[in-house]
């Protein structure tokens, strides 16, 4: 398929055919293919739990309210924000960074490179990202905003905003993946109406982990799994030609 027909294909399943299985290492590859999404700063601050094991899907599919989606699907895949890995995702693509500096940049501007990379991985990240009960992202809020009467300056940046930051690129993996499945004919359905304290106690996550959504996975069954024509408001409502 072209990227058109995999797009029209794609569609938000919800009801799918058991006696279909999909091949769990294609489904893996799909998710490998999650992590070329695009993300903020390149931190990569998510996880991918890929349940195939019947009584754990049974305790996903409640903890998703048991939706056709949920309880049909031969298996499902949790994708996770982790905003605690800060520091150790931080301090690994910095390393990866000065490796790539020495092997591709000239060498008389490894060296600021190199001190660009430490500044905005070694000091900045870790200080945006990091929490203290409000309290660190009102100051960055604080500065953000006086800094941004001289310059154009991110305002984004409270503790809430860097969570929705994390979502956000988690939800870009997330698509990435339901796109590669689509193209494996392979069917998904996003799921954010859940009970994340259940499913969250279900896969044993720590404190630091958030849930970002569930993912049904498998083979449509016949057109009972999808209701109708895909509702979209008309283009012209949303495009801004300036």
């Amino acid at each position: 398929m072209n990227i058109d027909e995999i797009l029209n294909f794609r569609r938000s399943v919800r009801l799918y055919d058991k006696e279909k299985p999909i091949d769990q290492e294609k489904v893996k590859h799909c998710l490998e293919l999650a992590t070329l999404a695009p993300n903020s700063s390149d931190m990569q601050l998510w996880e991918f739990y890929h349940i195939t094991q019947p009584e754990l899907l049974k305790k996903i599919s409640r903890a998703c309210l048991d939706q056709k989606a949920a309880s049909t699907a031969s298996q499902i895949v949790v994708f996770v924000v982790r905003r605690d890995w800060y520091k150790k995702h931080a301090r690994y693509v910095l390393d990866f960074e000065k490796k790539n500096i020495l092997r591709y940049s000239s060498k008389d501007r490894q060296a600021k490179r190199i001190k660009d990379r430490e500044l905005y991985y070694g000091i900045l990240m870790p200080f945006v990202y990091a929490r203290f009960f409000g309290i660190l992202g009102l100051f960055r809020k604080l500065l953000a905003n006086a800094i941004s009467i001289f310059r154009p300056m991110m305002l984004e940046v409270s503790e809430n905003d860097m969570r929705v930051v994390a979502h956000k690129s988690c939800a870009l993996a997330a698509q990435t993946f339901m796109i590669a499945m689509a193209n494996e004919g392979y069917d998904t359905c996003p799921l954010e109406g859940l009970d994340s304290r259940r499913l969250k106690r279900a896969l044993k996550l720590p404190h630091g982990a958030e849930i970002n959504m569930a993912i049904p996975c498998g083979i449509r069954d016949g057109n009972k799994g999808i209701w109708g024509e895909r509702c979209r408001v008309p283009f012209e409502e949303v495009y801004r030609h300036i």
